[in-house]
């Protein structure tokens, strides 16, 4: 028997992942849309506002979020400092400017997780995380990490 029979879902858990993928990117690229910006714009800012990594260390800390399509954060990076939001060359560090921005972003961005989160309990989310966490552990292989190696948690 399988999960489908046992919980009489008709759609299984792959569905529901992939489907919750593009509504909370629809959700925030939506919102950040009007200042011309994407999620992964967001994801940048964040990482720089909680520290000073190298544009090297953005591409490692937000790899689970690049592809061929777009294997370097750098065209971001360069957007954003062309925004007046971000400075510097070895390290990137947020601007006066960028700090603003990035505080009235995270504003409507934690709007938006709650607006995701509305009617389930802390004990809840903690145990669906873990249940995640686990599964993928499951499918990972020898090689590949099951756990984030930074706290990718606020950067969604």
């Amino acid at each position: 028997m399988n999960i489908s029979e046992i919980t009489g879902q008709r759609r299984p858990i792959g569905y529901w992942i992939k489907h919750l993928h593009g509504l909370v990117e629809g959700s925030l690229d939506g919102l950040l849309a009007g200042q011309g910006l994407t999620r992964r714009h967001w994801q940048v800012l964040n990482v720089i506002a909680t520290d000073s990594p190298t544009l090297a260390d953005l591409d490692t800390v937000l790899a689970p979020f690049l592809d061929d399509r777009q294997p370097s954060l750098r065209p971001l990076a360069d957007d954003l400092s062309e925004r007046g939001w971000l400075e510097g060359e070895e390290r990137l560090t947020l601007t006066t400017a960028g700090i603003q921005a990035h505080e009235e972003l995270r504003r409507q961005v934690n709007a938006d997780r709650a607006r995701l989160t509305e009617g389930i309990g802390a004990e809840e989310y903690l145990a669906t995380i873990d249940v995640l966490t686990r599964m993928s552990a499951n499918l990972a292989g020898p090689m590949e990490p099951t756990k984030p190696t930074a706290n990718i948690g606020n950067i969604a």
